[in-house]
């Protein structure tokens, strides 16, 4: 309970909203980056993570559904398997993260065969996965699911007044999305039925809308469907062949002059707002704080569309704001520092780690006991 105090101040603090928790700005090799993560859930299922070194910059934005488990249980292991892959071959490729994402997958396989005569319900358990990593100015960004990327760049280099535009660097991998659809439907000819409209969405199996995920083993491995333990949680009908895949989306590209900053956000920020939007949001304000901004103008938004005000909103207990937005995790990572420039921050030669609460309602109920 004494540490309590420090833990705040090393890993962030509460808004005004007592279901939103911000790391307003903290330093790092190549400039700031600012966290903030509001719960709408019973229990938070998505979590946010950022690793700074000298040699390379982390960030994971993972957006749990069925469960918090497997977001969590990314937290713990997706940065040290990108660590270790990197360390043996002397540094950050794609091949290194891919071998980081199969390494994990395979992980969380393991895990839900050791709960499975206690938890079978692991197995319908799942995560998107939205992992950045910067290193030598070469950013590396992968993606399985609908977490998002956004890019913050100049038109024009040098000019102190230039437009800043946003460029998207990920894929959605949801099925409402027409592209994705069609892959899908592609990768299974025989089944007339894998993409199913309903309840106003396009679903995988009319079950769930992203086609790519750490996770959702009931739905790559059909033997998990067809046990009678399952069957309580699964399929009325059984799976055949997997219709899901963890295969990352993988992006590499040189950091130039221009490129000003970086939004990586579930997909709660924007299921509320564009990515323009955004990038205005960031490149017009004070830096401090940026990153609980941009949620608040997301819940903003959330109580616009249902005529409600944001106070309003903060009253509402976990669970009950799932029915208003979603959960959202945004963490903001500005680009203006090179490598070795001094400009007054903490030392880069720190390694540091920052993370999202488990939960925040949990850790604004030990506080309230504190």
């Amino acid at each position: 309970m004494c540490t309590r105090p420090l833990m705040r101040c090393l890993r962030g603090e509460r808004g005004g909203d007592g279901l939103l928790w911000h790391m307003d700005l903290k330093p790092y090799a190549c400039g700031d980056y600012s966290i903030a993560v509001v719960q709408a859930n019973s229990l938070l299922e998505d979590q946010g993570q950022v690793f700074t070194s000298p040699s390379a910059t982390y960030v994971g934005v993972y957006d749990g559904h069925g469960g918090p488990e497997a977001s969590r249980f990314l937290t713990d292991h997706l940065f040290p398997f990108l660590h270790k892959f990197a360390t043996e071959q002397g540094g950050l490729s794609a091949e290194v993260i891919r071998k980081a994402f199969d390494a994990t997958e395979m992980e969380f396989l393991h895990f839900v065969k050791q709960s499975w005569r206690a938890r079978p319900q692991m197995a319908s358990v799942g995560s998107c996965c939205l992992v950045g990593a910067i290193s030598n100015d070469v950013l590396y960004v992968a993606n399985l699911g609908d977490s998002r990327v956004v890019l913050g760049r100049k038109v024009s280099e040098g000019k102190e007044n230039s437009a800043v535009v946003a460029e998207r660097l990920t894929t959605d991998h949801n099925v409402s999305d027409e592209e994705v659809r069609k892959e899908v439907e592609a990768l299974h000819p025989d089944d007339a039925h894998i993409v199913v409209y309903t309840q106003g969405v396009w679903r995988i199996k009319g079950i769930i809308q992203v086609s790519r995920s750490i996770g959702d083993i009931y739905l790559k491995k059909p033997e998990f469907n067809r046990d009678p333990l399952f069957q309580p949680f699964g399929f009325p009908f059984p799976l055949t062949r997997p219709v899901m895949t963890a295969e990352p989306s993988i992006v590499m590209r040189k950091l130039k002059p221009q490129d000003l900053f970086l939004i990586f956000a579930s997909d709660g920020l924007w299921e509320q707002m564009s990515d323009k939007t955004a990038v205005d949001i960031v490149s017009r304000s004070p830096r401090f704080g940026i990153a609980k901004r941009l949620v608040r103008a997301a819940i903003q938004e959330a109580a616009r569309k249902t005529e409600m005000r944001y106070d309003d909103i903060k009253r509402i207990g976990r669970g009950g704001r799932r029915q208003i937005h979603d959960d959202i995790t945004v963490i903001v990572v500005y680009l203006d520092g090179p490598l070795g420039s001094s400009n007054g921050r903490l030392a880069h030669s720190l390694v540091d780690y920052t993370c999202s609460p488990v939960d925040i309602f949990s850790l604004n109920e030990d506080e309230a006991q504190d």
